[in-house]
């Protein structure tokens, strides 16, 4: 058994999660947030960083703007995919204007465009909205 190094979305402090402890009830040793949310967190570059280098779960990315349609429409559609595939993997949203020059890092071309992140690296991704189950299915595809 190994325990799970969880990032906190809210104030980047690194916390052991036991396997036999259930992740829905994990609260962040600091600042005694949830650990798994309702809804993926919006995070700044930085802070997808430490979630990418410091945790242990795969790592998802919707890189999205707040002008764009697709962005929007999907947005419900990873909402819901968050809540079905936590704690394997942590899902979360990085604003592509108010982090242009990280965006460019990863060479983003279109939005909605999401990431996978698996053991600090870019496992893959896709572009496009989708839905809720095409969300989980990729994910989970990739995950094994």
């Amino acid at each position: 058994m190994t325990d799970q190094r969880i990032v906190c979305a809210n104030c980047g402090a690194i916390n052991r999660l036991p396997d036999a402890r259930p992740a829905s009830e994990a609260k962040c040793g600091s600042c005694h947030t949830a650990l798994f949310g309702e809804a993926p967190p919006d995070i700044d570059a930085a802070m997808l960083q430490r979630q990418i280098h410091k945790g242990t779960l795969p790592v998802v990315v919707d890189i999205w703007a707040p002008w764009c349609g697709p962005c929007r429409a999907m947005a419900p559609n990873y909402e819901q995919a968050a809540k079905s595939l936590a704690p394997r993997a942590r899902l979360v949203k990085l604003n592509s204007d108010e982090n242009q020059s990280f965006s460019a890092s990863l060479n983003i071309r279109g939005i909605p465009t999401m990431v996978l992140f698996r053991d600090g690296r870019e496992a893959d991704r896709i572009s496009g909205a989708l839905g809720t189950q095409q969300i989980i299915d990729w994910v989970g595809s990739r995950l094994g």
